[in-house]
């Protein structure tokens, strides 16, 4: 028990210290951009970084209206777009619905739940090998493009990643997901 409790505090400072490199990492593009450090912008960064759920616009507004009550939804929006357009975060759309945020800007994958929409991210391949998962990246990226290029000549593959759908352990224990039109 006494060694589960120090692997967990381990664990648990180890996450931190990620968090907290993401978050000046992402202060640190933010500045390199050319964009005004003003109190939203840190507050939504700092939000952004340390939330793993790939949260939406909306998410994000509801999170901090409490410790910023006169910030506007639209002010959200735009600082994620900029931080998007920066290369600090990608705005993804796996799901129907709001657009969700990824501070994640490593090649990696996604785990869609179909019934409550949760995404979580997925690493390529085990940590520590980040030589190999950049080697393995650009190798399917290539092979890709190779494909593509049969279908639609003249598209330039940017990045490939993977969508795992399927039943978060939330979900699970209940009813099969409600079918989509469409779905066979």
């Amino acid at each position: 028990m006494q060694r589960s409790k120090a692997h967990s505090a381990s664990e648990s400072a180890s996450h931190s210290a990620l968090q907290s490199a993401l978050i000046d990492r992402m202060l640190a593009g933010v500045r390199a951009a050319g964009l005004k450090l003003t109190p939203q912008r840190l507050a939504i960064v700092r939000e952004l970084a340390v939330d793993e759920s790939h949260p939406t616009a909306q998410e994000l507004f509801e999170r901090l209206l409490p410790s910023m009550p006169t910030m506007s939804f639209a002010t959200v929006y735009n600082t994620l777009d900029a931080l998007s357009s920066a290369g600090l975060c990608a705005a993804l759309a796996l799901s129907p619905g709001s657009g969700r945020f990824d501070p994640n800007m490593e090649p990696h994958h996604h785990l869609v739940c179909d019934r409550c929409g949760s995404v979580r991210d997925l690493p390529g391949v085990p940590a520590g090998h980040a030589a190999r998962r950049a080697d393995d990246h650009e190798s399917s990226r290539r092979a890709v493009a190779k494909q593509v290029a049969k279908v639609s000549p003249g598209f330039e593959v940017r990045t490939v990643e993977r969508i795992l759908r399927g039943l978060c352990a939330d979900c699970a224990g209940g009813a099969p997901p409600a079918r989509r039109e469409g779905q066979h």
